[in-house]
């Protein structure tokens, strides 16, 4: 036989395409903590999609595409008066969550966002509740969206704790795409086949580049790409359902599979060859690992690696106000991923580029005693100029612990200290923030806010009696579980 033939002999599915698959159809869910975390992340994740409501440059992007088109049973946009496909509304809804930089994330070699995942499982969900109600079948309930929220959750977040896409320079959106396909597949009535076609055409898909969340091209894109990604899982794992073949080795394939055209390259902070063959490793198999220990976001809408610089900053607020022009220098320490992903110094353009920057997201609370959405806008860097001053007397310093503990699993923290010196020699207390009020070790501290956060977020789209009818039911981890999506998302529409 020649040697220069390919041999055409079709292999069986990647093995981590077939552990997702199983997890996904066979894993039964019973950590009560998880689903009541599961609550907590649909009540906080809804909240900042109703927030992100208030700034035409998210809403200008929401509906159909088509406008004046009639979708039967069409999934609702928590907020709106839309009624879209799944594949929009999923756009929609995602968009919305991720658009203020508010909704919850997870910390690992790979950094995301697994509430992202929500658009797509909401969307899904609502479409087939309505259909089954409509063939007189019962219809799905709350618990079956929580239980995909904690599948999708771990699909990312166990693929983050040792995969570093940002490394290779993809977005972690690739995770999303790859969470929402596999969940909305089973939502959709998927086998095991269908489920495996599925999800390796969300592995061939081209993937996301990271340069839109970057000096210099930091911007907007960031804001609606994870929406994008679970938009596109539920096209995907819509194909799936219609039969279409996939792809088994779509991984592992030589030359023209995802590890050796996207994943066996790397940049130069990494002392890997070229040529070097990377595969993805795992530390643990899926459950309920990463909806446990989720992050929230409660304090501030700022990139997760800065939360506790904010935190840091605020408590300095009443002892620098009114000596900012006296300022010399303010020294942050912190870890090596906040260095490498948020530090950066020039012109700030735009809101995304802003909330991207450790120094902005410092400078605002240490001069003005909090951090909200607004203070990312044109308008409020251009009326102050202090930050843009104070921006320009930091110094950022890395901490070896930081780093280290930051990654290790009993800790995960996400340390920053800060300090000010003055002009005359004196300076203010090194105040240093380890674990952010959203870190599963500050759950008692951290929950009575988030509610309030949510409460807050409602307020601005429902009346005071419909608000306060659905954060009832949300506090009602029994009752939210049995109710019907659809009757859920009724509540929603405006």
């Amino acid at each position: 036989m020649s040697a220069n033939v390919d041999l055409n002999i079709r292999p069986d599915y990647d093995k981590v395409l077939q552990d997702i698959a199983d997890y996904v159809l066979n894993y039964r869910i019973e950590s009560a903590e998880a689903l009541s975390t599961a609550r907590y992340c649909l009540m906080d994740t809804l909240g900042c999609g109703l927030l992100a409501l208030n700034f035409p440059e998210c809403t200008k992007h929401l509906g159909p595409i088509v406008e004046g088109t009639v979708v039967p049973h069409g999934a609702r946009v928590p907020g709106t008066s839309f009624r879209l496909d799944p594949v929009k509304a999923a756009w929609d809804i995602g968009a919305m969550v991720r658009w203020l930089d508010f909704n919850d994330t997870w910390l690992a070699a790979e950094w995301g966002h697994p509430s992202d995942n929500l658009g797509g499982i909401l969307a899904v969900a609502d479409h087939l509740s309505q259909k089954r109600i409509a063939n007189g079948e019962p219809p799905l309930t709350m618990r079956t969206v929580l239980e995909a929220m904690i599948m999708a959750h771990e699909i990312q977040g166990v693929f983050a704790l040792e995969n570093s896409f940002n490394r290779v320079g993809l977005d972690h959106v690739i995770l999303v795409k790859l969470a929402s396909t596999a969940v909305t597949a089973k939502l959709m009535g998927a086998n095991r086949v269908q489920l495996l076609s599925a999800l390796s055409h969300a592995c061939v898909d081209g993937q996301a580049l990271r340069t839109y969340r970057h000096a210099p091209n930091a911007g907007s894109r960031k804001s609606w790409a994870a929406g994008d990604a679970s938009s596109r899982g539920v096209r995907l794992a819509d194909i799936a359902m219609r039969g279409e073949m996939g792809i088994p080795s779509v991984l592992s394939a030589p030359q023209w599979g995802f590890y050796d055209v996207l994943f066996s390259h790397t940049n130069k902070d990494l002392a890997v060859k070229p040529t070097d063959k990377r595969r993805f490793s795992f530390s643990q198999g899926f459950g309920t690992y990463v909806m446990e220990h989720i992050l929230f976001k409660i304090s501030f809408p700022a990139e997760f690696h800065a939360q506790t610089a904010c935190e840091a900053a605020v408590l300095l607020h009443p002892l620098v106000k009114e000596r900012l022009r006296e300022i010399d220098r303010i020294v942050i320490t912190t870890q090596e991923s906040a260095i490498r992903i948020i530090s950066k110094v020039g012109p700030l353009t735009n809101p995304a580029d802003r909330d991207h920057c450790l120094q902005y997201m410092t400078a605002v609370p240490l001069a003005f005693g909090k951090l909200v959405a607004g203070h990312y806008e044109d308008a409020f860097h251009a009326a102050n100029p202090i930050i843009d001053d104070l921006r320009e007397k930091m110094t950022i310093i890395e901490d070896a612990r930081y780093t280290r503990e930051y990654l290790e699993a009993d800790k995960r923290s996400i340390a920053n200290s800060v300090q000010v010196f003055f002009i005359d020699g004196s300076s203010a207390p090194q105040v240093a923030v380890e674990y952010p009020i959203g870190h599963r070790r500050r759950r008692k501290e951290g929950i009575p806010l988030l509610e309030d956060k949510f409460k807050a977020a409602l307020a601005t789209r429902f009346s005071a009696r419909r608000a306060a009818e659905i954060f009832a039911l949300c506090q009602d981890q029994a009752q939210l579980e049995a109710t019907p999506v659809q009757g859920f998302m009724d509540l929603l529409v405006i």
